[in-house]
């Protein structure tokens, strides 16, 4: 997953404006107690942060590939 599909998938779930708060302020178990953000900066790959951001939002596994997009 790339960092861009990351972004996509916290704005299509969370919202543009609260993922970028949740990214920085949540801190994850999942991601050795650290916030999203910190885990990205860290080198962490997207798709993991993405599932562990997922599983401590409670986020049904149905929507953890995101919605349908339709190529351009």
């Amino acid at each position: 997953m790339r960092l861009s599909d990351f972004w996509r998938l916290m704005d299509d779930e969370f919202g543009e404006r609260y993922s970028r708060t949740l990214a920085r302020d949540l801190v994850v178990d999942g991601l050795g107690d650290r916030t999203a953000s910190e885990a990205l900066g860290a080198g962490a790959d997207p798709k993991t942060v993405w599932e562990a951001v997922c599983r401590a939002q409670d986020v049904p596994v149905s929507r953890w590939l995101g919605r349908d997009v339709t190529p351009r």
